[in-house]
């Protein structure tokens, strides 16, 4: 992340971005220059620390503001919290960890909404260890996954651990002492639907092999 840490940490200013993207734009002229951002809109967070606001949007045509990973099993003990809120709810971990708050910060700071893609996860963050279905509770450590501990395709999810709550605008899961949060085609419907009535650029996904075979939640996007 531009001037902030991520598995590491980078120093190179608060204006490093806005001259890469400049770079970019005068290199590639009239082709696509996008940004796969942070979606840390917190005081003090991600976002502030560069200046993806107006001087590095001019450069660009899409900003992909990652609206997923807000939670997960990094935090072994919990909370469990949905990783892709759609927005804020009550006893969410951390404010302004939302879809809604990382987009309106983009677009409160300059960046035209049509610059900006809205990004879905095809996938689901999980906990083991949980004996709470409602969001909010303990855990052990993070569930098993197939790439990863505490990360699972929707595909496999679906069957595995069907969803069986809403809370934020997307879904999430208890079954066992599992606990999981995903995106469905209707909560992925209903974020498409918030997406077009702030008139943004579209929405991108992470990643296409998530899906069903026939497509479930590519679909319910269109």
């Amino acid at each position: 992340y531009p001037n902030a840490c991520g598995l590491s940490c980078d120093t190179s200013g608060r204006h490093a971005f806005t001259k890469v993207m400049k770079a970019l734009r005068g290199k590639f002229g009239d082709k696509l220059v996008t940004a796969a951002i942070s979606a840390d809109a917190t005081k003090g967070g991600k976002m502030e620390a560069s200046d993806y606001y107006k001087s590095a949007a001019q450069y660009v045509d899409w900003y992909l503001p990652m609206t997923y990973d807000y939670f997960g099993a990094f935090d072994k003990q919990g909370p469990t919290a949905p990783h892709s809120p759609l927005e804020d709810y009550d006893g969410i971990p951390k404010k302004l960890f939302d879809t809604k708050s990382s987009i309106a910060a983009l677009i409160w700071n300059g960046v035209p909404p049509g610059k900006i893609l809205m990004g879905l996860g095809f996938y689901g963050r999980g906990w083991t260890g949980v004996t709470q279905k409602e969001p909010g509770g303990t855990a052990t450590g993070p569930a098993p996954g197939k790439y990863e501990q505490g990360i699972e395709d929707y595909k496999v999810l679906k069957t595995r651990c069907p969803a069986n709550g809403t809370v934020g605008g997307t879904a999430y899961a208890h079954c066992g002492n599992e606990w999981w949060s995903y995106d469905t085609p209707q909560t992925i419907g209903g974020k498409a639907d918030w997406a077009k009535k702030q008139k943004l650029g579209g929405t991108f996904l992470w990643e296409l092999s998530g899906d069903t075979r026939d497509g479930e939640l590519i679909k319910s996007i269109r």
